[in-house]
């Protein structure tokens, strides 16, 4: 998902940016994408798009209404911008287009493609078991209750809204056509044109109630983590010669520059899922036997708070069985020997500190626990990295930038993310949240933790499986993980039910 356009107030917050965000980026190459976090810090860290969209990570939320879009249905009398911005090709959308089935009204801002080439015509971000498809739309919005524009959106927790659609090469499709019959007018980068409007629900498939949700990022440089992803289920199909249009007709270098650069596979790799899970709005169809449903709000809410304020010598006693799962899941006698390593393991690192203390100051933009457990406050990702960037220039530990904002915003997000359904509780959250209570009591629920799970032995319910660390004890960004198999200390953090 691209964070750059054509407006110039977007252009005067880019220069408003740290100056390690002025760097070129592309796909491959000495600036490729491996190299993306050397100068924008968030690409490697937590929470990060695209993922693979795999059936163990998928939870059924009978809560998930259809989207609803409003306005997208433009006269020809509009004019709209298709322009050409070096990474993709980008169509200005009106303000008065939005989604109304949100909690906040997200307002349209504009959409673009990712796309592969005529070698390799797989070219999607997001993948679904593994299986990536030609190419993908997105039509970006931002959330226009709380940000005047995109912006001041783009680096906010809560500020955009994004729509995917998974295209496939088959059938022509007259929608597409309708601003890809003027791809040649923007060959070169920076190039725009003028086109009439048109009915922009039509690149969206036919059914909206059936789709992929999930907390992540943008895909492209500075990657923050702030957008709430809808990937619709049903692909849409363009003609193999709409595919060709894109694949060979753009480039990425200027019309002046020596040497034309081609324009395709601008696609990111996909990104470990951080302890996330992806809800979905459906529960018939291949890969979701037996899939989980989530947990009521209330219960995650609850369970914040007994770790908030509860006493936690007590809770093993008072609470803590009530909230242990049960269900069908055996737990299989080879692995037992395994999980009590894995447990001492745990139980040694807790002791350790996490993370520098100059760096464990709370942000006034940080998460602040309400009444009921909620996270209430918005992180400001570029206020964030400058603070986080100052602490450690003091320190000469400049180049632990991106570990250190991993550490910090990791826990944060993980918060606002499980109560909200779309992740499990994590470990480094955990510890995020007891911080400052006494260190022998927080240990001891850990303890506690680890005892009643193994007094539940035969009837826990599915478990993750121990994820690599860093030096900071958060889970590593290049380390893919199956999150829902045996050897999670703490079955009762992932409340989750069997779905019939």
């Amino acid at each position: 998902m691209h964070f750059l356009s054509f407006t110039p107030i977007l252009l005067l917050q880019l220069t408003n940016l740290p100056v390690l965000h002025a760097a070129k980026w592309t796909y491959t190459g000495q600036e490729g994408q491996q190299y993306w976090s050397k100068h924008y810090p968030y690409c490697g860290g937590s929470f990060q798009s695209p993922i693979d969209i795999e059936s163990e990570l998928l939870r059924f939320d009978p809560t998930l209404g259809p989207v609803e879009v409003q306005n997208y249905d433009l006269s020809s009398d509009e004019q709209l911008t298709l322009g050409n911005n070096g990474h993709s090709v980008q169509l200005s959308l009106p303000h008065k287009m939005y989604i109304s089935s949100l909690p906040h009204r997200y307002t349209a801002a504009q959409l673009h493609l990712h796309w592969g080439s005529t070698s390799k015509p797989a070219g999607s971000e997001h993948l679904v078991n593994s299986q990536q498809y030609a190419a993908e739309l997105h039509v970006v919005h931002f959330n226009s209750d709380k940000y005047p524009n995109m912006s001041m959106a783009v680096d906010k927790s809560d500020g955009l809204a994004v729509l995917g659609v998974l295209i496939e090469v088959g059938e022509f499709n007259p929608a597409f056509e309708h601003f890809l019959k003027f791809i040649n007018d923007v060959k070169y980068s920076d190039q725009r044109v003028q086109i009439p409007g048109f009915n922009i629900r039509a690149l969206l498939p036919v059914r909206l109630d059936e789709y992929f949700r999930y907390d992540g990022s943008l895909t492209t440089p500075p990657c923050y983590p702030s957008v709430l992803w809808t990937v619709f289920r049903n692909h849409v199909t363009i003609s193999h010669k709409q595919f060709l249009a894109l694949a060979t007709t753009l480039y990425s270098s200027h019309t002046q520059d020596s040497t034309a650069v081609p324009l395709n596979s601008n696609f990111r790799k996909p990104q470990p899922a951080d302890s996330r899970v992806v809800l979905v709005s459906f529960k018939e169809g291949r890969g979701l036997h037996g899939t989980l449903t989530v947990t009521s709000p209330l219960m995650r809410k609850r369970i914040i708070q007994q770790l908030l304020v509860g006493d936690l010598a007590d809770l093993e006693d008072e609470g803590l069985y009530q909230l242990l799962p049960s269900g069908p899941e055996q737990l299989r006698a080879g692995k037992k020997n395994d999980l009590k390593d894995k447990q001492s393991e745990s139980l040694a690192k807790y002791k350790q500190q996490t993370l520098n203390p100059s760096l464990r100051k709370k942000s006034q933009t940080n998460r602040s626990v309400g009444k009921f457990g909620l996270a209430e406050d918005t992180l400001s990702y570029v206020s964030l990295e400058q603070r986080v960037f100052h602490q450690l220039k003091q320190s000469h530990s400049e180049d632990q930038l991106v570990q250190a904002l991993r550490d910090v915003v990791f826990p944060e997000l993980n918060l606002k993310s499980y109560l909200g359904c779309r992740s499990d509780l994590a470990l480094p959250t955990i510890k995020n949240i007891l911080r400052g209570r006494p260190t022998d009591e927080a240990f001891e629920l850990d303890h506690s933790l680890t005892k009643a799970f193994m007094g539940q032995g035969k009837t826990s319910t599915v478990i993750k499986k121990s994820v690599p660390t860093t030096n900071y004890g958060r889970p590593s960004p290049a380390a893919p993980r199956k999150p829902y198999s045996q050897g999670y200390p703490h079955p009762w953090l992932l409340p989750m039910e069997w779905e019939d």
